[in-house]
């Protein structure tokens, strides 16, 4: 992403954060790999205290459920969240109760767990950015959660520049090569095909690169 655009979307999430004088929030939504936690880190930085970071990947359920339900095989699938856990906090996070910290959660890549409490939100930040893969799903569960975005973009990354950027993430936080392309191949890939689904239904489509 070149720096010209960048601007131009940090003019357009400021612009939401300088609004109404509520709680605004704004979603950031696309395949595994397309780039949402960072360009939504980077927006959140350079807003320098008008913007909160809420990911939607810490509501992944802990690998016991996941063993338990026997999902682990599909960990990443938008029935190894809780979708009802993640909406009722972007409704809490809409209507913020002066004085008082929201605490979400975090998903910690190394331990591959979520971490409750991890993220807090004071009452008086104005825009929460969240990002993640299902934002603009429509199905298990995750209908509601566009009415509750003021915004939400889809990024778009082209696959022969997206799936090899993933398979090195997952080399990076431990699996040996073979494994990781099986795993963005079987898994990602099976879930970056749903995530497009939700492309028509978002605000704005940011080009990424």
């Amino acid at each position: 992403m070149d720096a010209q655009q960048f601007e131009a979307l940090v003019e357009r999430a400021g612009a939401l954060a300088a609004g109404t004088g509520t709680r605004r929030i704004l979603g950031l939504a696309g395949a595994p790999g397309a780039g949402k936690s960072t360009l939504a880190a980077r927006l959140v930085t350079r807003l320098d205290g008008l913007a909160a970071l809420v990911p939607m990947d810490g509501f992944h359920l802990a690998q016991a459920e996941l063993e338990r339900l026997g999902r682990a095989g599909r960990k990443g699938a938008p029935d190894t969240f809780d979708a009802d856990g993640y909406r009722a906090l972007l409704a809490r996070l809409r209507t913020p109760v002066p004085g008082t910290t929201v605490y979400a959660p975090a998903f910690d890549r190394a331990l591959e767990e979520p971490i409750a409490g991890s993220v807090p939100v004071p009452a008086e930040v104005p825009l929460v950015v969240t990002e993640g893969n299902y934002l603009l799903h429509d199905a298990d569960g995750w209908a509601g959660v566009l009415p509750l975005l003021d915004e939400a973009w889809y990024l778009h990354l082209d696959a022969r520049r997206r799936v090899p950027r993933l398979v090195e993430r997952h080399v990076r936080f431990g699996k040996d090569r073979d494994r990781a392309e099986r795993w963005v191949h079987d898994s990602d890939e099976a879930n970056a095909r749903l995530v497009a689904r939700g492309r028509d239904r978002a605000h704005l489509v940011v080009t990424m690169s």
